[in-house]
């Protein structure tokens, strides 16, 4: 794979993504200047054995110039209480953050800071120092193990990391969060540590099918039950790719097999596309000659990795509701910013007035009279006949259209707590060209690009 030509494309998109040595040094001062805060806030707080690390690609030289990202562990001994090392750990991330720009506090496994700092998006979290990842008493407790494993094995391997990393951007399969349910940092680093280079794991990928199984330290502990199945080299009992979807999994295979038939910028920089006007939205909803439905509500004040496992599980239990009552649905997708929007293409709005209800066969006598006894001569049947050996009755529809339906029975779906709160304090159904009438520009991108980058959760 390796010619003059693929080699000039690796250095050009490096020299896009690497961190200048102006870069790198600044971020490196930033970050030993936060520790040494964590440090002397715990000391003066009477807090002993207590340290602070940079964890993540900032310390494993594999992030990407321009995200400015830092993770800083604030490390309690092993035998701290969880309500030792939350009040504490929170303590110290507090006083840091009153000199950020901004900040919040956030709830993962427990409490923890993420702020705006010098120009940095840090996250400030409190972990248990612990002998091994096999002895962890929080989910985060593992990420120093990851550290050292990547520093250990990567062995001059970072820019292909760096590659890797850019090339699942641009083909937006990049992001483990709930939202994206793509790669992780960690698992591209491990791809590559595994493979040996990014061409390496782009040739690789176009084999990989569901079960592809990774176990870099052989400890064959994990069932083959998802997609990909990378075994954590730090945790033998973790798939490190337990957050991908099978769609952004396969969307990476048939990403690998592009590349590799041509090999171009585009696919580690794709063109932004722009968002079309109402007019254009309009034609082209028109042009596809399905219904489209939206639900809009406020997006409850919630953190991402909880506003999105709640949207999908609204939308499974609407595309139940509405499959229930026989509207056929082509595609339904998710967006939210000041507000949310659940998107529905179905084959049609509206359903014939009447629906076949099927009885039981003529010959189990008793219950084929009774339902013959209720239907036949009801005055709002249409009609009531013998059909392939059973009565059926064709009885009015209660729910026509699908406006009526989510009208009258969305508040009773199951949404999760904070989605649903948020439906039950108001919601408006929009039909058709209504739609396009939502006045922001990240939406009428959602909608530009539907289905293929619109439909993001899987």
């Amino acid at each position: 794979m390796e010619n003059d030509a693929f080699k000039e494309l690796k250095e050009a998109v490096l020299e896009k993504i690497s961190p200048k040595p102006e870069e790198r040094a600044h971020l490196k001062e930033i970050a030993e200047l936060l520790i040494k805060k964590v440090e002397y806030i715990a000391c003066s707080m009477g807090l002993k054995g207590v340290s602070a690390n940079l964890v993540g690609s900032a310390a494993r030289n594999t992030w990407i110039s321009g995200t400015h990202d830092l993770d800083i562990f604030i490390m309690f001994p092993g035998n701290a209480s969880r309500e030792e090392l939350e009040k504490n750990g929170l303590t110290i991330a507090r006083k840091i953050a009153e000199e950020s720009e901004s900040f919040e506090e956030r709830y993962a496994e427990h409490p923890y800071i993420n702020m705006r700092y010098r120009g940095f998006d840090v996250d400030i979290v409190p972990c248990f120092r612990v002998e091994s990842a096999a002895c962890i008493r929080s989910a985060v407790d593992r990420t120093p193990f990851h550290n050292e494993f990547v520093k250990n094995n990567i062995n001059g391997l970072e820019t292909d990391v760096l590659l890797l990393k850019q090339f699942m951007k641009g083909v937006r399969v990049y992001g483990s969060e709930l939202r994206t349910q793509g790669f992780s940092g960690y698992l591209t680093e491990l791809l590559v540590i595994k493979y040996g280079s990014f061409e390496n794991v782009i040739s690789s990928a176009c084999e990989w099918q569901p079960g592809t199984y990774i176990d870099l330290n052989s400890h064959g502990t994990i069932q083959h039950a998802e997609s990909l199945i990378v075994v954590d080299p730090t945790d033998p009992k973790r798939n490190v790719a337990a957050a991908l979807s099978l769609d952004k999994f396969c969307m990476f295979i048939d990403s690998c097999r592009k590349f590799l038939l041509s090999p171009t910028l585009d696919l580690f920089f794709p063109k932004s596309l722009a968002p079309m006007n109402e007019k254009e939205l309009i034609q082209r909803f028109k042009s596809r000659g399905t219904a489209f439905i939206a639900i809009t509500f406020k997006t409850p004040d919630v953190v991402e990795d909880v506003l999105y496992p709640q949207l999908y599980k609204m939308k499974l239990a609407v595309v139940a509701l509405l499959e229930e009552h026989e509207y056929r649905i082509l595609n339904v997708g998710s967006w939210s910013g000041k507000k949310t929007v659940i998107l529905l293409e179905l084959m049609s709005a509206t359903l014939p007035a009447l629906r076949k209800h099927r009885g039981p066969p003529v010959w189990v006598h008793k219950h084929s009279e009774s339902f013959k006894d209720k239907y036949e001569n009801a005055e709002d049947i249409f009609a009531f006949y013998i059909e392939n050996g059973t009565y059926v009755a064709e009885v009015p529809r209660k729910y026509p259209d699908v406006n009526s339906l989510l009208k009258e029975r969305l508040t009773l779906c199951s949404m999760g707590k904070q989605v649903s709160s948020a439906v039950k304090n108001g919601f408006e159904i929009l039909q058709g060209s209504d739609i396009c009438s939502i006045q922001d520009m990240d939406f009428k991108l959602f909608l530009a690009n539907w289905p293929g980058r619109s439909n993001i959760i899987q």
